[in-house]
């Protein structure tokens, strides 16, 4: 299989580090909206009432490999890199024009989730009970 019909296979919803947030918000009694669609950026996870919107960023497609690491594919690499730097700046688009509407914005890296759980959900929390 080569690598543009590996990535177009990565979903962009319901994935596994979502799941694992997801599950554990529902565990704790905390009821919420998943992928919301009107709401600038699609946040992966949403408290409407509250204005808290939810990212569960991928460390590959949401540049934190790039930029800590300089991680690219070692094909296609301008492409990649393009693709990346434009997910970064989208990114902090969301995250500003949110903000200026009274949102509370909350991303956490895939590893953040896979090996903090607890952590990722306490600051969700903490956030809903402000």
């Amino acid at each position: 299989m080569n690598r543009s019909e590996n990535m177009k296979r990565i979903k962009s919803k319901d994935t596994s580090i979502e799941i694992k947030l997801r599950k554990a918000l529902w565990y704790k009694g905390y009821r919420y909206r998943k992928n919301c669609k009107d709401i600038f950026g699609v946040p992966d996870i949403c408290f409407k009432g509250k204005k808290i919107a939810i990212f569960c960023d991928s460390e590959f497609w949401h540049g934190k490999d790039y930029l800590e690491k300089g991680i690219l594919p070692k094909t296609n690499t301008d492409f990649w890199k393009k693709k990346i730097i434009k997910n970064i700046k989208r990114d902090k688009a969301v995250n500003k024009k949110l903000k200026n509407e009274g949102w509370v914005v909350l991303r956490f890296w895939g590893n953040e989730i896979k090996n903090n759980l607890e952590t990722c959900i306490e600051k969700i929390i903490i956030s809903i009970k402000q």
